[in-house]
């Protein structure tokens, strides 16, 4: 049993052949996901995903280096929209200055916003930082996200920024990279984050791991990201499927096990 704690179901690479890819899932023991919101324009098609399926569930919010809405989301817009059963988290938010020149306030007050509804709903943070270390540590403990805490998602960060988000009651994920053979930070993370605070996600249909690598990813893949966890830790596969599948459910708990 295995959960793809990060993945998006709704983009096309992933819906052109959605049916064959909820059986690949179950050919590989990965029984359940949750699928990420990444726009106010797709957020709909995102719930739709989860609501068509008993062991898929989404999250409600708008990716730190998304413009495409034309405008900004508001604190009551991401309540309302994580006020349905299927919606467990909010998110992905956080901040992103890879591709952003100029002014980042934007990303900051869109992130402040984000926590701001994760606190009044009372549902956890998905969170991706790029380059941006720093601010996202410092905003997260502004807005006093460890009162709901959440995951910091595909994680690529130094051991000392982990154990930060660890101290802020965050999880931690790790991607394909985790397989990658240059990414010896990450996997250095990846042995040292207590067992209790540990997800595997695909972020699919991106970072397919190795042996995929270069392909369109899926939740299947996930396998491969406990395996490699499970091998730097030393530990049984067996292991690792339980803990992180016990973790998921411990964090998001709007999602039932089916």
């Amino acid at each position: 049993m295995l959960v793809d704690s990060h993945c998006h179901l709704d983009f096309p690479e992933l819906q052109a052949d959605f049916s064959a890819v909820l059986d690949r899932m179950r050919a590989e023991g990965v029984t359940h996901a949750l699928t990420i919101s990444t726009t106010l324009e797709t957020f709909p098609a995102v719930r739709d995903v989860a609501r068509a399926h008993g062991n898929l569930w989404c999250s409600a919010g708008v990716h730190p280096d998304e413009r495409r809405d034309g405008r900004e989301v508001t604190v009551a817009e991401l309540v309302a929209m994580a006020n349905d059963p299927k919606v467990v988290a909010i998110g992905e938010t956080g901040l992103d200055y890879y591709r952003v020149e100029g002014d980042t306030e934007w990303q900051r007050e869109r992130f402040r916003t984000h926590i701001r509804a994760a606190r009044e709903c009372a549902k956890p943070l998905v969170i991706h930082t790029r380059e941006s270390a720093d601010d996202t540590l410092r905003l997260l403990r502004e807005e006093r996200a460890s009162d709901v805490g959440g995951v910091m998602h595909c994680f690529t960060e130094t051991w000392e920024v982990a154990s930060a988000a660890l101290d802020l009651g965050f999880h931690v994920s790790f991607s394909g990279i985790v397989t990658f053979k240059n990414a010896q930070t990450v996997k250095d993370v990846a042995r040292k984050v207590p067992l209790e605070r540990l997800l595997v996600e695909t972020d699919s249909p991106y970072l397919a791991p190795v042996p995929h690598r270069g392909k369109v990813n899926q939740p299947a893949f996930v396998r491969h990201v406990a395996e490699e966890v499970a091998r730097l830790r030393d530990l049984a596969f067996d292991e690792i499927a339980a803990t992180t599948t016990r973790n998921f459910f411990s964090l998001f708990t709007g999602a039932r096990p089916a």
